[in-house]
């Protein structure tokens, strides 16, 4: 809130990207280390959160902060959706969450590395697997959004996967 009591408000640009096929680049190299690419079905909310908001605090990923723990379990552990977890030498690096309530749209609703683990060349990896995992799924188009709040690296790495922008609208994020 402001100091005025009203909710504080962020303008950002969201770009919207899909994806019509498979991904065509060639798949990166496994990076070093001991590395799992893992579903995580049926996850605590606890978890979740704790990825959502590690994750998310600096990038002002505050919608699924709003929802109660019953809507919040209601999406995440819905058949539709499926939540994929990066793990480095033992522990979360990232979270990928697939949307697939569109008959023949998969939408990758939230991505993104754990603090710890920028810098190390994980993205294009679990991009890839997390691409690949949705084409896995009866569908015909990979969608994916990102904006001027998100890492500054985000929208090239979607371009280098394979996506293609076909909007952009100006927005804003509300903190709660």
């Amino acid at each position: 809130m402001s100091p005025t009591g009203t909710p504080r408000r962020i303008p950002m640009t969201v770009t919207f990207l899909e994806m019509a096929a498979k991904p065509s680049v060639l798949p990166p190299p496994q990076p070093r280390g001991k590395i799992a690419f893992l579903r995580a079905e049926n996850p605590p909310i606890h978890f979740y959160r704790y990825l959502y908001d590690t994750i998310g605090e600096k990038y002002f990923w505050v919608d699924r902060k709003k929802l109660t723990p019953e809507k919040l379990a209601e999406i995440i552990h819905a058949p539709t959706t499926l939540l994929y977890v990066l793990y480095t030498e033992g522990s979360p690096a990232g979270l990928a969450e697939l949307d697939l309530r569109a008959n023949g749209t998969a939408n990758i609703a939230y991505f993104g590395l754990m603090p710890e683990a920028m810098g190390r060349h994980l993205g294009f990896f679990f991009l890839y697997h997390t691409c690949i995992s949705a084409w896995l799924n009866p569908i015909s188009k990979l969608l994916v959004n990102t904006c001027t709040l998100d890492h500054p690296r985000a929208l090239p790495l979607y371009q280098r996967m394979g996506f293609t922008p076909f909007s952009r609208e100006e927005r804003y994020v509300e903190l709660p």
